[in-house]
């Protein structure tokens, strides 16, 4: 393989701009930046851009454009449909046109990314009764106790659609029928999923939903949510007040040049994203037959069948986490350890599987993206088989394993 400077398999993390993504949002960067908010000519060419990204999301997710409304990314997305669970001025019951008064209790998984973790915890603190359902070893929530905790008082569940961690699909289509049967309604932190999975709103019954260019191969910065209108009509309240943009629910002067790349990305996304799931796929299940073949003791965390195509979770025993990372260091990969903490504590995902804290230090989130090749997993493979090698050499617990010592029974001692 060519030198080069590093591989990036942390496409999960964010992905690099696609080049068609650069020369699309290049003029509003330089010739077309007018704001859209005013009403002389010059205005006209940002405006029609900024409805043309509105019209490519509307595309790749299957609503009305009016039902979507555009934000910093993610983090603020999911911050606005969390936070509106106790301002919704009506809940839809299973009879479509029949409303009840708020409600304030909530739903969603102790899996969940930290922008929809903490903003539900906050609710806690408003008088909102929050639900945080655990996950099964494979990483899924199970139905009979999702329906189980849905109460008459329950506003809102908000379930991920593919775990940031793990790459473990949830069944959303399903989660969001149980939902719509009992009145309640429906968010998904569709992140990692969007641009991966299909997506059709109506048709899975999806209320609100989240997503970011970033994850997509356009620019950081920018997001959107989709908000249903009809059947039922649902009120998010205003995240940020000033100007009225966003029909109100979001002021502030649109950032053109982003809103053009997501749409971009969206469009691409759509274009290409069955052909681009089989290859990516291809290359995960590369990377991991062959370092299963070559290493022992190493670990899935998450179920294979229900997972992103592009995500590999692996634990390898026997080797600390940041040993290992500083032994590939020409490898963009990301740790089992919490990136939200100046503590090497494992990941609470991870933990929730029931993953021992030890192999949760050890585990390693390959995020495969559109630009990797499979010279570049076969390097990936060789390099991670020479490391861990050789840290293995230097681990006296690695050593006893192979001898057939339990050391989980180990009574140790200090002097």
């Amino acid at each position: 393989m060519a030198e080069q400077e590093i591989i990036y398999l942390d496409n999960n993390a964010t992905t690099p701009l696609d080049p068609a993504v650069v020369e699309e949002m290049l003029p509003f960067l330089t010739r077309y930046y007018g704001n859209p908010s005013s009403g002389y000519a010059f205005a006209a060419r940002t405006r029609k851009a900024v409805d043309l990204a509105r019209e490519r999301l509307a595309a790749l997710l299957g609503c009305a454009p009016s039902e979507i409304f555009f934000t910093s990314g993610g983090t603020e997305s999911n911050n606005a449909a969390i936070h509106s669970a106790l301002a919704y001025s009506a809940v839809a019951t299973a009879k479509a046109g029949q409303f009840e008064p708020h409600r304030k209790h909530v739903v969603t998984s102790a899996v969940e990314h930290s922008a929809v973790l903490r903003p539900s915890q906050d609710l806690e603190k408003h008088g909102c009764r929050v639900m945080f359902l655990g996950v099964d070893q494979h990483g899924n929530v199970d139905l009979a106790e999702l329906e189980a905790a849905i109460r008459p008082e329950t506003a809102l569940v908000s379930m991920m659609w593919a775990n940031n961690e793990t790459g473990v699909l949830f069944p959303v289509p399903k989660i969001a029928e149980i939902c719509r049967r009992k009145g309640v309604l429906f968010h998904t932190d569709a992140v990692q999923a969007v641009g991966k999975v299909p997506v059709d709103v109506n048709a899975m019954n999806i209320d609100v939903l989240s997503l970011t260019a970033h994850k997509i191969y356009g620019p950081k910065g920018v997001g959107a949510l989709y908000v249903r209108r009809r059947n039922p009509r649902v009120q998010i309240s205003a995240q940020i007040d000033g100007g009225g943009h966003e029909r109100g629910m979001r002021s502030g002067t649109l950032n053109v040049p982003g809103i053009v790349g997501l749409g971009k990305a969206c469009e691409l996304c759509q274009q290409e994203m069955a052909q681009e799931s089989v290859r990516m796929r291809g290359l995960r299940d590369r990377l991991k037959a062959g370092l299963e073949a070559k290493l022992d003791e190493v670990f899935v965390n998450g179920s294979m069948e229900h997972r992103l195509p592009n995500n590999l979770n692996m634990s390898f025993a026997y080797v600390e986490g940041e040993s290992l990372l500083m032994g590939i260091n020409d490898i963009a990969v990301s740790s089992g350890s919490a990136c939200t903490s100046a503590t090497l504590e494992p990941s609470y995902v991870l933990k929730a599987l029931g993953v021992g804290e030890d192999l949760a230090h050890t585990s390693i989130r390959f995020g495969l993206g559109r630009f990797n090749t499979q010279e570049e997993v076969d390097y990936v493979i060789d390099k991670m088989v020479q490391v861990v090698t050789k840290l293995r050499e230097l681990s006296p617990l690695y050593e006893m394993a192979k001898e057939g010592i339990d050391i989980s029974k180990m009574n140790w001692q200090t002097a």
